[in-house]
This record gives structure tokens, sequence and C-alpha cells, in this order.
């Protein structure tokens, strides 16, 4: 079984992450955060991995410190559940339209952590949330997934379409990435023979 689970404290926050990488998208979320909780909703159920996340934060203060640390908390989740990453596919990408929006996510499960975000909002808030959060949690999410990814919306006519294509397109490109490949369910996806 390829499942993890993190409990996270700190003064700004108290989190625990569980997640199985062969669920089919069950979920419980809750962090406090409406629009923050929609995405990571949106997160398990097209990656099909099964997530539990229960978050209290500072959001007297604001919604930073929570989304940040689920982030960390979710990242290094992934980053125990895949073990020696035997056998996984590795790469992925996806492009997620949503209606006028495309977002694009490529991915390499390396061990070798980077983020390339090339995303722009019009609007500082989707309802309450602050957008600049989104880069936050993907900045914090790929740093201890041990995930290179690259995240791109070329175009974009909805700030909340643009913040939803870019979880659901990682999303989408998670769940092919950490899939055991059938014709090399023995090997390492790497020359070095190891990830």
């Amino acid at each position: 079984m390829r499942v993890a689970e993190i409990a996270r404290k700190t003064n700004e926050t108290e989190i625990r992450v569980s997640v199985n990488l062969d669920g089919t998208g069950q979920r419980k979320i809750a962090t406090g955060i409406g629009f923050f909780d929609h995405m990571l909703d949106q997160l398990a159920r097209h990656s099909l991995i099964d997530m539990e996340i229960e978050a209290k934060g500072d959001l007297h203060i604001d919604d930073h410190h929570t989304v940040e640390d689920v982030g960390i908390a979710l990242g290094q989740a992934i980053r125990e559940a895949l073990g020696d990453k035997k056998g996984i596919r590795r790469y992925a990408s996806s492009d997620l339209p949503m209606d006028g929006t495309l977002t694009r996510v490529a991915l390499d499960v390396s061990g070798r952590p980077f983020l390339v975000f090339k995303v722009e909002f019009t609007r500082d808030k989707i309802g309450t949330f602050d957008t600049e959060l989104v880069r936050e949690w993907f900045q914090a999410f790929a740093m201890n997934s041990g995930i290179t990814l690259h995240v791109e919306t070329p175009y974009g006519d909805n700030n909340h379409h643009i913040a939803e294509s870019a979880f659901k397109a990682l999303a989408r490109a998670l769940r092919d990435a950490v899939e055991i490949d059938p014709r090399a369910s023995d090997r390492i996806p790497s020359t070095k023979g190891t990830l």
C-alpha cells in the first residue's frame, strides 16, 4: 500500500494529512478556508488519490500560513507514500481547459524539487481568498514532494477558473505520473537506479 500520514504542528498551524496513492479520489477536507477546500477537493477527485486533510490555523491573521503549511504537509505525504518510486511512470503532463481558460502542467517525480509558475490573475481575490496564495501553495507542494513542476496558464478569462484549472491540471498529471506502469513495475524509472 502506497500510503502515508503526516502531522505538522507549529505556532501558526496544526495539520494532519493522509494519502493513499492507489485510491479512488475519496476525500475529507477541512482547512477553514472555503475556496481552498474546493481546490483541494478537485485535486483529490481528479488525481484519484484518497486524501484526508485537516488544518487549524491562525486564520484571524490571514490564510497564508494555513495554505502554505498544507502544501508542505501534503507534499511530504505524497513523497513518503511514493517510497523508492519503483514502477511509477514518473513524467506526465496535462492540458486542462475550463471554458475560456487553459492551464498546462508538466511534471517529473524526480526527487529534485523545482517550480516554474507562469500564471497571472487579474484580481487580488477570489471571494475572500488571496490569489497570490495559489503560487504559495504550489511552491510549498513542489518543494516538499520532490517534484519538478511547471504550471502555465497561457490565457484565461475568469480568475476562479484560472486557479481551479491549475489544481485540476496538477491532479491529472499527478495521477498519471505516480501510477504504476505495468510494463516496468519492477524498475525505478531512472538510468541512475534511484530517484
